[in-house]
């Protein structure tokens, strides 16, 4: 596998001067200009136009569990994956029109906060550790495994070193405060798309030389017809990748829980929008949703690309794992190995770049929960905000240093070996998401809901999770078949789709929140509440006609690729 060149280091060196310098720049102004240390810090109150929430929302987003994971899964499955990224960018809308206004009208900064107002504290602690360790175990650690996997594999740079200096890079971001990542990630994502551009245009420009031809057009037109079955979004059930995308599931089921969960129920995201105004906040989430629609042309297509030249003869030998086994998540950097000098630099740089953003954006999200809700509540009442800053830059430093440890002890375990990076990252991210998406949509939405529903959906949705997963082990799920609930395995064990298992979960979380506050009202016992009007709710002329046309580019790119 070809390493880099000095042109390609120079491109590198010419992104991270560009992005450290303004970042630099940004985080001196901001110094001149403070509202709040910890406001400041931590959500970058008020300062953040549309565009800057808009694209800050995507480089945090897009990671290496797209570009290598999703890219990889492109390969395995093809453009059915993309469904994530499609029906994200439904889930910003609903998010911008119900969500941020619930949010800005009573004044929540974190997720737990919100939590501790409309339940109690006990809710919004056991909440606040639990997202603590998804975001170390899960995301800070797969983004870091999978992202020095794939500057290995296109540098050549010891797999521990690139770990290593990843996150280092993204402690230097993260350290300036949101307000250093929210304007470095405008560049960020200015690379991101224009470096997966690059890659994208190689991938169908060597597909149509393949055949023959020249051109995106060619290519992509012998993509559809050298790799038909990659282009079905919807799945049937004899499809041999149904367990990861069961049929309309994607539509109508769990993919939607696992959507607004993650855009309207996670720190990580919404902390974008939370410093600014309605309006800006549903302009910079409207925005998002538009780049949304984009991401597949970057993170997928290169994977079907990718998938159809290694049909035709190419990558047997970069593909492989240690055991012989094709590696879905060396589809990206081995399409990224085939650019000229300078290009596969500025490809390198986009890749770079999507990787420290969302690494700083974890653990700035980390920092927030543990220094506010943790810190502040439980462990020191009385910290003014010079402490909770200090207290927060310690918690990215930590959560950096335990991620390091975790992806050089288990990431390969998990996620390499042929497994697809992406798929691990959704399936386990869905062992807490059920419980914490109808904690959230009742809390807004039924004031009867009480604090001890409120439990019964984390703890509870939890051990649900857990049981749905090992249940194919207990009992024969074969009576499902016939309903698509169900399909066997390579060891003939019938399982349920995680995806399913999600929606099933999330069902049994809302009917046990209803029987719970039913009979807690009965007993006398009156639930906080938010203070929510359909005032808040009213939209204005743009956003409007914006999301109709994302919905309508929607309808028509599943009814073309259906």
């Amino acid at each position: 596998m070809s390493n880099l060149h000095t042109n390609d280091y120079l491109v590198f060196l010419f992104y991270f001067i560009i992005v450290a310098g303004y970042g630099y720049w940004v985080y001196n102004k901001k110094r001149q200009k403070t509202i709040s240390a910890s406001h400041d810090f931590f959500l970058a109150e008020g300062s953040l136009t549309w565009w800057a929430i808009g694209a800050s929302l995507i480089a945090s987003n897009i990671s290496a569990e797209q570009f290598i994971g999703m890219s990889g899964s492109g390969f395995k499955m093809g453009l059915a994956i993309s469904a994530y990224e499609w029906m994200a960018a439904a889930s910003l809308i609903i998010v911008a029109i119900f969500f941020m206004p619930v949010y800005l009208k009573n004044k929540i900064y974190t997720m737990p906060q919100f939590l501790s107002q409309r339940y109690n504290g006990t809710v919004a602690m056991i909440m606040a550790i639990f997202w603590l360790m998804l975001y170390v175990v899960v995301n800070l650690m797969s983004i870091l495994y999978l992202g020095a996997l794939a500057i290995h594999g296109i540098s050549g740079v010891d797999l521990t070193v690139c770990i290593s200096l990843l996150a280092l890079f993204a402690i230097i971001i993260t350290l300036g405060g949101m307000k250093v990542i929210g304007y470095t990630d405008v560049i960020q994502v200015f690379f991101l798309i224009l470096g997966g551009l690059a890659a994208t245009y190689i991938g169908l420009n060597l597909v149509a030389e393949k055949s023959g031809q020249t051109g995106l057009v060619n290519g992509f037109h012998q993509l559809t017809t050298q790799a038909n079955d990659h282009f079905h979004m919807i799945f049937k059930r004899d499809n041999e990748n149904y367990m990861d995308l069961p049929g309309l599931t994607v539509l109508l089921g769990g993919l939607w829980i696992a959507n607004l969960n993650y855009w309207g129920c996670n720190q990580y995201i919404t902390q974008r929008a939370l410093g600014a105004s309605l309006p800006t906040a549903r302009k910079g989430i409207l925005f998002a949703a538009f780049l949304k629609l984009l991401m597949p042309v970057i993170v997928v297509l290169p994977g079907i690309a990718a998938y159809v030249l290694y049909q035709q003869g190419m990558f047997h030998t970069e593909m492989l794992d240690s055991k012989g086994i094709v590696d879905v998540n060396k589809a990206y950097p081995s399409l990224l190995n085939l650019l000229p000098t300078g290009l596969k630099g500025l490809s390198f740089a986009a890749l770079t770049a999507a990787i420290v953003a969302s690494l700083a954006g974890k653990a700035n999200s980390i920092a927030t929960i543990f220094s506010l809700d943790v810190y502040k509540k439980a462990i020191n009442k009385n910290a003014d905000e010079k402490k909770l800053v200090s207290v927060g830059k310690v918690a990215v430093i930590v959560s950096m240093i335990l991620a390091i440890i975790l992806s050089l002890a288990l990431g390969e375990s998990l996620m390499g070996e042929g497994k697809q990076g992406f798929q691990y990252i959704q399936e386990y991210t869905g062992f807490v998401s059920p419980g914490i998406f109808a904690m959230f949509i009742l809390g807004f939405f039924w004031k009867k809901t009480t604090s001890n529903a409120a439990l019964f959906a984390i703890l509870g949705g939890f051990f649900l999770s857990v049981l749905f997963k090992f249940l194919p082990g207990m009992v024969d799920l074969s009576f499902l078949a016939s309903t698509g609930f169900s399909k066997a395995n390579a060891a003939g064990v019938f399982e349920i789709p995680f995806l399913d298992r999600m929606g099933f979960v999330f069902l049994l979380c809302i009917a046990g929140m209803y029987i719970i506050s039913k009979y807690e009202n009965r007993k006398g016992v009156k639930p906080h509440s938010l203070e929510i009007d359909k005032t808040l709710f009213k939209m204005d002329t743009s956003f409007i006609a914006g999301s109709l046309i994302v919905c309508a580019i929607l309808v028509a790119l599943f009814t073309l690729f259906w």
